[in-house]
């Protein structure tokens, strides 16, 4: 096509379609870029809530700290997982996509707050890396295995059909658990709160909890003579008002043992 072209000017061309072919390459990763990290959420807005249930539990699980929620004035929806939540915890994802998307079109919200108690933490988590950081402002998690619980181990030596799917990538080291903590743990878009306790005997080791780039909080380091097992995050009064606590308007609060009396006051 640049047959009839003098040298020079073929040169010339040829040059500037090389450097127009490089800005549209440019142009194109930036869009790429700016697609997959989402802008960070208006922190000031706290809007309503969504609470993911753990393996095995169901809506019933989370109803205490959803009344509690309610109570403080804010709205709350507990997501129905299938099967409990022992099925796949990335179908459990979508699950939990297509409930914040019916929660945002019935309030007009713009973002929501995500509560994921145990392995619910982890289908949050699942959530954001597939394509829901743009609509969660903030992201709390409760005595969830971020980096797999050993007790997993146990029960898939015991017999292998006592582990279904969603166990299986609550193992340290699962395909999941790798996933979705390779590279940065607390994706752009909302803030992250993680909050357990040490005495959890379900997520083992109790510190398989702490996030990378979220608010770690331990019960015991705000209250330090409660006594709080798995089971009990959801419903422990200390642990509802620390919750509560962590999704108001603004930055998440890092909550210390100054605040343990007014937190059991309520």
């Amino acid at each position: 096509m640049f047959a009839g072209l003098a040298p020079a000017r073929r040169r010339l061309v040829v040059a500037l379609l090389a450097v127009s072919l490089a800005a549209g390459i440019t142009l194109a990763v930036a869009a790429v870029v700016g697609h997959d990290r989402a802008a960070p959420a208006d922190q000031a807005v706290a809007g309503p809530v969504v609470l993911v249930p753990g393996y095995g539990g169901s809506a019933a699980s989370l109803q205490s700290l959803a009344d509690a929620l309610r109570a403080a004035g804010r709205d709350a929806t507990v997501v129905e997982l299938p099967g409990d939540g022992t099925g796949d915890l990335e179908v459990a994802a979508g699950v939990l996509g297509a409930t914040v998307q019916a929660v945002r079109d019935r309030t007009g919200a713009a973002t929501v707050d995500v509560v994921g108690y145990s392995a619910g933490g982890v289908v949050a988590r699942a959530w954001i890396a597939g394509g829901g950081a743009g609509a969660a402002r903030r992201v709390l998690t409760l005595g969830s295995p971020h980096h797999g619980t050993t007790l997993v181990e146990l029960a898939g030596s015991v017999s292998g059909t006592a582990c279904p799917v969603a166990c299986r990538q609550l193992a340290p080291g699962s395909d999941l658990i790798r996933r979705l903590n390779a590279g940065d743990e607390t994706p752009a878009g909302p803030t992250w709160v993680s909050i357990w306790t040490t005495q959890d005997t379900t997520v083992t080791p109790p510190e398989s909890a702490r996030l990378d780039g979220a608010l770690n909080l331990t019960v015991q380091s705000v209250c330090a003579d409660a006594v709080v097992a798995h089971g009990d995050l959801p419903r422990a009064p200390v642990v509802q008002a620390m919750v509560a606590a962590a999704l108001a308007a603004g930055d998440p609060p890092a909550l210390t043992a100054t605040d343990c009396a007014r937190l059991r006051r309520g």
